[in-house]
Parts: C-alpha cells; sequence; structure tokens
C-alpha cells in the first residue's frame, strides 16, 4: 500500500481501472432501487478513471520505453504467471478513448435511459463493461488480457439482452455471446500452445521473442492463427459477423459503446498489442488480410439493402473493422491504430445522433423518420452528416486522413488486389451513409406525415435536460470529429517513439505506411480514394437525394442481389442448417441416445436386476412359522446329506 501511494503512476492506474468494478458493486448490492444515486456513483467514477487515464497520457507522453508494474499472480515449478499494468504509447491511447467515450455515453445515458426500469441495473452493467475494457487495454500478459476480454464479452452480453423480457432482444444477446466464445476457444487454445511452446505469455516477451527469431516459425503460424480467431469473434469478421447487427437489440448508447472503441474495437487493439508476433509470420498476417477484406465488402453490401438506422451504422462497423485488420494485415501498424482512433470518435457520434432521433420518433425506420421531420432536429442532423461525411473518408474530417493512410498501407502491397477492394470498400461506404442521409434530410416529395400535436407537446415538456443530456456529448464528438485528423503527425511520432527504445514495441521494419515504395504517388492514391468516396456521395444522391428519384437505388433492379444482401449473404441460414445437421442432428442425437440407453438404460438395469432379486429372496420369508421350519429342515437335511454321502 505504501509503495502504492508514492508511486502517482501506479495508483492513477489502480484507481482508474478499479473504481468501476466498486461502482457496479455499490450498484448492484446497495442502491439498485435509487436510480438517481446509481447514476451518479458509475458517473462519478467514470469520470475519475477519465481524468487518470488523461493523467497517465500527458505524464507519459514521451517517456523514454515503456513502463510496466507487475507481481507474481500464480507459481508452479518453472512456471510464473504476472499480473499487472503495461503502459506504452498505444495502451496509453486506447485507455484514453475508452475513457472519454465511456464516459460521453454515460452522460447521454441520463437522458435517453430517463424512467427507464432497469435505470440502476444500466449504470451497473455499463461501470463493468468500462471496468473490464480499461483492464484489458493495461493488460501486462496475454492471460490477463484474455481474463479481462471474457469479463468485456460478459458485460457486453448483459447489455445487448438488456430488454431480456424481449425475445429478440434475448435471442441477440445469446447469439452475441454464443459466437464470441467459438472465436474465443481457438483464442484460448493458441494461449495454450503458447505457453507449451514458450513458456511465457507476457506481452513485451512475446513480442521481443518474435522479433529475435527466438520462437520457431511453425510455432508463431499455429499460436497466431489460433489467437486470430479471437479478432473473428469479438471484432465481427468473417464468418463470424452476424451477431454484431442483431446486437441493436439493446438501447442505443450500448451500440454506441459498443461499436465506437470498446467491445468490437477489443480484437483490432490486440491484433496491434501483438503486431510484431503476428507479423512474424507472413501465413497468418495474409489470412488476415484475406478475412479482412472479405468482411469489409460484405458487410458494405449488407447496409446498402437495410432501412433500419443502427444496422446501417452496424454493417458500416463491421465494414470498417475489416478495413482495420486489412490495414494491420498489411503491415501498417499506425495507419490501423490511426483508423481505429478516428473511428471511435465518429461511429460513437453517428450512434448516438442516431439514438436522439428513435428517443424522438419511436421507431428505427429511416424513411418514417425522414418523414416525420427528422431534418427539424438541426443539432443530431447536423452532427450526423458531419459523422457520415468522416465516415465516407471526406476532407479534412478525421475519417480522410485515417482512410488515406489505410490505402496507402494497402498501395504499398506488390499486388494492387487489396487496394482496388479497400477503394471499392471506400466507395460503398460513401453510398450506404448517405443513402441513410438523404433518406433523413430529404424526404420522398418534400411531403413529411402529420405528428400528433398532444405527442409533441408531450416532447416538448421533457426536451429540456433529457434533450440536453443527449446533445452535448454528441456535440463534444462531433468537434472531435473535426479536429482529430490533423493529429495524425504527433500521434504517429507518439506510437513510433518507443521503437527507439524498445524494438520489439514498433517494428519498424515491418511498416509499409504508404504507396511510394511501390511506384504510386501520394498525390494519384490521394485522387482515388477521394473520388471514390465522392462518387458514392453522388450516387447516393442521384438515387435516393434528387427531386423525383425513385428511392429504390440499383439494386432495385435485381431482386436477387437485394434478397442476397438482405439475408446476409445467407450467412445465418448455413449456421441454422450446419447446427441442424451437425450439433443438433449429430452430437445432440449421439449424447442424447448415450444418455436415454446407456446413463439411463444402465441405471434402470440395475434398479430391474436389484427388483428382481428382491422379489426372488422375498420367497424366503413368508411370514407363515409352518413354511418356514419347512425350509429350514430342507436346508439342514442339504447340509448334512452334502457333508456326510
Amino acid at each position: 500500500m505504501g509503495e502504492l501511494l508514492k508511486d502517482p503512476i501506479l495508483l492513477a492506474a489502480a484507481v482508474g481501472t478499479t473504481l468501476p468494478f466498486l461502482a457496479m458493486a455499490v450498484i448492484l448490492i446497495f442502491t439498485r432501487h435509487n436510480p438517481g444515486v446509481s447514476s451518479r456513483i458509475s458517473l462519478v467514477s467514470i469520470a475519475t478513471a477519465l481524468i487518470s487515464s488523461l493523467f497517465l497520457f500527458i505524464r507519459l507522453y514521451g517517456a523514454h520505453g515503456p513502463l510496466q508494474y507487475q507481481t507474481v499472480w500464480f507459481s508452479s515449478g518453472n512456471l510464473h504467471i504476472t499480473f499487472g499494468y503495461y503502459l506504452d504509447p498505444l495502451s496509453l491511447l486506447m485507455l484514453a478513448i475508452v475513457a472519454i467515450v465511456a464516459t460521453l455515453v454515460q452522460i447521454y445515458s441520463l437522458g435517453y435511459m430517463a424512467g427507464d426500469p432497469g435505470f440502476s441495473r444500466y449504470y451497473a452493467f455499463q461501470s463493468l463493461f468500462a471496468g473490464a475494457m480499461m483492464n484489458m487495454v493495461i493488460a501486462g500478459t496475454m492471460l490477463q488480457l484474455f481474463i479481462f476480454w471474457e469479463l468485456v464479452g460478459l458485460a457486453s452480453y448483459f447489455l445487448i439482452g438488456f430488454y431480456y423480457e424481449k425475445w429478440s432482444a434475448s435471442q441477440a444477446g445469446k447469439k452475441a455471446f454464443v459466437m464470441n466464445r467459438v472465436g474465443d476457444v481457438g483464442f484460448f487454445l493458441g494461449l495454450i500452445v503458447l505457453l507449451l511452446g514458450f513458456g511465457n505469455l507476457g506481452i513485451p516477451e512475446l513480442n521481443s521473442a518474435a522479433g529475435t527469431h527466438a520462437l520457431s516459425q511453425h510455432l508463431i503460424t499455429v499460436s497466431a492463427l489460433l489467437i486470430f480467431c479471437g479478432v473473428i469473434g469479438k471484432s465481427a469478421q468473417f464468418p463470424l459477423l452476424t451477431w454484431l447487427p442483431d446486437a441493436m437489440e439493446g438501447p442505443t448508447p450500448v451500440s454506441a459503446l459498443l461499436h465506437s472503441a470498446t467491445m468490437v474495437a477489443a480484437g483490432v487493439y490486440m491484433f496491434s498489442r501483438i503486431f510484431p508476433f503476428f507479423s512474424a509470420s507472413p501465413e497468418a498476417m495474409t489470412v488476415a488480410l484475406a478475412i479482412g477484406t472479405v468482411t469489409m465488402l460484405l458487410s458494405s453490401t449488407m447496409a446498402m439493402v437495410t432501412f433500419d438506422l443502427k444496422q446501417v451504422w452496424a454493417y458500416s462497423t463491421v465494414s470498417q473493422l475489416g478495413l482495420m485488420v486489412m490495414a494491420l494485415a498489411a503491415g501498417g501498424y499506425f495507419s490501423g491504430v490511426f483508423h481505429l482512433t478516428t473511428h471511435a470518435g465518429f461511429k460513437a457520434l453517428l450512434f448516438l445522433c442516431s439514438g436522439i432521433f428513435i428517443h424522438e420518433y419511436h421507431t428505427n425506420d429511416m424513411r418514417v423518420i425522414g418523414k416525420q421531420g427528422g431534418r427539424k432536429l438541426l443539432i443530431p442532423m447536423i452532427c450526423m452528416i458531419i459523422g457520415a461525411l468522416a465516415l465516407a473518408g471526406v476532407y479534412p474530417l478525421s475519417g480522410f486522413y485515417s482512410k488515406e493512410a489505410v490505402l496507402g498501407t494497402l498501395a504499398g502491397l506488390p499486388n494492387k488486389t487489396w487496394l482496388f477492394a479497400g477503394l471499392i470498400g471506400a466507395f460503398l461506404t460513401a453510398y450506404y451513409s448517405f443513402r441513410l442521409i438523404f433518406f433523413i434530410l430529404l424526404p420522398k416529395d418534400g411531403v413529411e406525415e402529420h405528428v400528433d400535436p398532444q405527442a409533441h407537446e408531450h416532447k416538448e415538456e421533457h426536451h429540456g435536460s433529457v434533450f440536453w443530456a443527449m446533445a452535448v456529448p454528441v456535440m463534444i464528438l462531433a468537434g472531435l470529429t473535426l479536429v482529430l485528423g490533423h493529429v495524425e503527425h504527433p500521434l504517429e511520432s507518439f506510437l513510433a517513439g518507443n521503437a527507439e527504445h524498445s524494438a520489439h514495441v514498433l517494428p519498424v521494419g515491418h511498416i509499409v505506411e504508404n504507396g511510394h515504395s511501390a511506384g504510386m504517388s501520394h498525390e494519384i492514391l490521394l485522387i482515388l480514394g477521394v473520388s471514390a468516396g465522392l462518387l458514392g456521395i453522388f450516387l447516393a444522391w442521384f438515387e435516393f437525394g434528387r427531386k423525383g428519384s425513385s428511392r429504390t437505388g440499383f439494386l432495385g433492379s435485381f431482386p436477387s442481389l437485394w434478397r442476397l444482401f438482405d439475408s446476409r449473404w445467407f450467412l445465418d441460414a448455413f449456421f441454422r442448417k450446419a447446427l441442424d445437421r451437425f450439433v443438433y442432428g449429430g452430437f445432440t442425437t449421439v449424447f442424447t441416445k448415450n444418455d436415454r440407453r446407456i446413463i439411463d438404460g444402465g441405471i434402470d438395469g440395475i434398479c430391474y436386476f436389484t427388483e428382481a432379486v428382491g422379489r426372488l429372496f422375498s420367497f424366503l420369508q413368508s411370514g407363515m412359522l409352518q413354511y418356514n421350519l419347512l425350509i429350514m429342515t430342507l436346508a439342514a437335511g442339504a447340509a448334512i446329506l452334502y457333508f456326510l454321502v
């Protein structure tokens, strides 16, 4: 305790990561029936965590190498498993992102969740989520990271299925939980392989061993592919990508929290956390690049056909996560982390803006919101346009800078197929984003549906504090989206600074951040990237924004293609058939027969045998004295004959 109080850095890390857990416990045990007190406890804890994270970021900015605190948690023979904090530029950046987004979401929730019967429970789960995520990002070992990784999954299950009385929400929570566990099985097996083959799960030790070729190539490849299964599950990569759109059944602030910088970004963060380890295996990087590309393209097509406001941004999240995986797998450490950072801001902005529309009009349908006058809500409308422009990669917003960095990384690869796929993704992203914007901003024929005046008056009565509790975080995120791209070079220097002092943190030799080496100038790449985004916006305006447009889009002429995209490329149908055939029709049938015929049958057989023996021996005791004497005489006579004859 004395050491903790003497070291302000250790104290800040411990307080910031522990308080949210304490807040959750206090709310669930003591203040669950007092919503006001519960929300204050949660907000104080996350605000303290935010202050701690910013203190650590500022205090350690420009530090000469990473700072690590650890203590032995488990020891057996030569095996020592430690527990502690690992503070380097990447963990400090992610810690600040998580704290900022979680704080803004909790403030926003004061308005969005006002009057909800599960208000205290909601804030308890929010605190659990924030605590688990913050502990995960500063974990010093892969085992510690995995523990909090699973806690993040548990908290997300609680939040996605928050409205558990609703069947679809309950199913969505279970679907997210099960699909994540499928990926986490591979993750855990990868850790076991590393523990057996290397004997150490420390993050700096793993990165250093991979960089110095202290690990065999076969061991790195096998363990990296298994660990990447965790990325596939948590960051909703192909084929485990369909749980994320269904996760929209949770409250909208939860969607903002999950989709911006926390749960789904955990997979990308883990990839970047042990980037040197992954980059030591070209095979693993190629597999990751292919999966990220397929994920980005498939999810983009799904977003083109849905009218659900939140699902469009959900598919967009899957697509952008795929783009981040592509950047990292192509060797672009900074471009992948930078896009994760900017995406955290504008994606939280888009979800929270959508939440205001949904809270006001009680529908997720973008067409209905547009016809009911959604564009009259100026703050969320303007802010959502800012977020959509950033998502589309329009200058000078943050998404422009990070998306260009990713395209530069892809341009540096010898095979230009990956760059071409990235440009298609940029075009589709701009198209489906502004399809949504034009549905709300420019309702068909400019006609707005009649709104009940009494309902409008009822909204105005609660418009003050409720609206501004939601509007202020939205405006803050809009401001961050406007300026975040301009910190590209300072952020790059910050993330690369550790490489000068510790080669295992950032292997500069593996990084390709622009296309110059491949013969493509920066100007050509810039023109291609901007043109792809602007072309998508123009096509969206032509089909959904201009006066007299049919608003069906070019996919309306291809019903089979529309059905394919709307059915999520039949991935859910495939999983359903696979479950029915192999799990329920295979394993479950075998286990059921084993239970009924062998386990139950064996127990029943023992019972029948015992009963039969009992019935047989029951004849030896009938209760009649004469019969008993006769039996005794016969038995004595038989014994005498046996011994005398």
